[in-house]
């Protein structure tokens, strides 16, 4: 069996500060000229490329760090169904997130234009769900995921959750992607394919999108009903009461779905072995985290 060479958390975290700070400036500038095209760029040539980079140069195996494994038609099934009833948890805490933070600031909707006709709907669907499901999984189910294997698999899942909701620069958009980003993990650790993960991430995009779409239809065709008008912030606490209901029956189904989720062949034991990690690794991570602070700083004050 060929030997596993490990990556460094160290290094993975300025690699994460390096990215983000492309993210935040690079990736702002091209999708203010051109959403769509400039996600794509964002995707692609700041968060995969460098990754891909990265760890050709650190002579790592691709294959490994990123598990490209089989997945069976079961697991597929299995992960589809996981998103699912993932998907209205996720909404439930950004929604809880969202209602917290508009006692305190304005809220700002998503700059992700939702398509109001279908062939817009389908270019979005390339856009939106199979890039980022691509190109971000590579990034925090592999490379990162991978290197923080070396504090023991709970962490791993756990740490690149967290860093993959910091990614996002957003507070109102932080616990709903951290949780399912703890969802993908657990996914991919027990299928031993990343592949796992992607499918998740690509179809709660999708998702995501297709409501979006509907909904914009549905109000399109409602603008001229009259309608009672009710504050923002009660719109929000219905919506919230709503998702907790949906929220608490989906997470039941889900906790027996991830654990019949067949698992696939078994994780390289170096892969999990736990190392002592020094507290300067983390140092990098300071510069996201101050990064995040300030973006959001609109809701340190009333």
């Amino acid at each position: 069996m060929e030997e596993l060479k490990k990556s460094s958390i160290f290094e993975t975290n300025i690699l994460y500060l390096l990215i983000g700070i492309a993210l935040f400036v690079l990736g702002s500038l091209v999708q203010s000229r051109e959403i769509y095209s400039g996600l794509l760029i964002t995707e692609y040539i700041i968060i995969l490329l460098p990754n891909l980079i990265y760890l050709k140069l650190r002579g790592l195996s691709i294959k490994n760090i990123l598990r490209l494994n089989k997945i069976s038609f079961k697991q597929v099934w299995y992960i589809i169904l996981i998103t699912i009833f993932s998907y209205p948890i996720a909404i439930f805490l950004n929604t809880l997130m969202l209602t917290i933070l508009s006692f305190f600031g304005e809220t700002v909707p998503s700059a992700v234009p939702i398509p109001d006709n279908p062939a817009m709907y389908f270019f979005a669907l390339f856009v939106i769900a199979l890039a980022p499901g691509i190109c971000e999984e590579v990034m925090f189910r592999g490379t990162i995921m991978h290197a923080y294997g070396s504090v023991g698999k709970k962490k791993a899942i756990i740490y690149s959750a967290v860093l993959f909701g910091l990614f996002h620069l957003n507070l109102q958009n932080f616990i709903g992607p951290t949780f399912l980003g703890i969802i993908f993990g657990i996914t991919v650790y027990k299928t031993n394919s990343i592949f796992a993960s992607m499918i998740g991430h690509v179809l709660n995009n999708g998702i995501a999108m297709t409501i979006g779409y509907f909904a914009l239809n549905a109000q399109n065709a409602m603008d001229e009903v009259p309608a009672y008008e009710i504050s923002y912030q009660l719109q929000l606490l219905i919506a919230l009461a709503g998702f907790s209901v949906l929220a608490l029956l989906s997470l039941a189904i889900l906790v027996r779905l991830i654990k019949r989720l067949p698992k696939g062949n078994e994780v390289v034991e170096q892969e999990i072995i736990e190392e002592d990690v020094k507290l300067t690794h983390y140092i990098p991570l300071i510069g996201i985290v101050i990064l995040f602070v300030v973006i959001n700083t609109k809701y340190l004050f009333i």
